[in-house]
């Protein structure tokens, strides 16, 4: 294990600057000298949101397809915390998909 953490949330294309500066803000995207380090891909994202949903975008009640970025990156183990919190407030959705994965060292494979 090392000590960082590989970080991936999809946004809607409106919010990609907001989350990425948000997550550079927590600390999130640093290699050296460079900060806002992230890879970025479009796709379209799914959902139907229920009954007591609030979405951002589409109905409660219907099938939406939105396009979206995913956005990859990564941070130090202790500034996830930070830095997932800093993707929730900047995040339009009610509930964002954030995955937090831990990173294994290669050389220790």
């Amino acid at each position: 294990m090392t000590d960082e953490l590989y970080i991936v949330t999809t946004v809607p294309e409106s919010h990609v600057s907001a989350v990425l500066d948000a997550i550079a803000s927590a600390g999130g995207g640093q290699i050296g000298s460079y900060t806002h380090c992230a890879f970025t891909h479009t796709g379209v994202g799914r959902f139907k949101p229920a009954g007591d949903a609030h979405p951002h975008i589409g109905a409660v009640g219907e099938i939406n397809a939105v396009d979206e970025w995913r956005i990859e990156t990564f941070c130090a183990r202790s500034q996830g915390r930070a830095v997932v919190d800093a993707i929730r407030a900047a995040h339009p959705y009610e509930q964002p998909v954030i995955y937090v994965i831990p990173l294994l060292d290669p050389d220790m494979l």
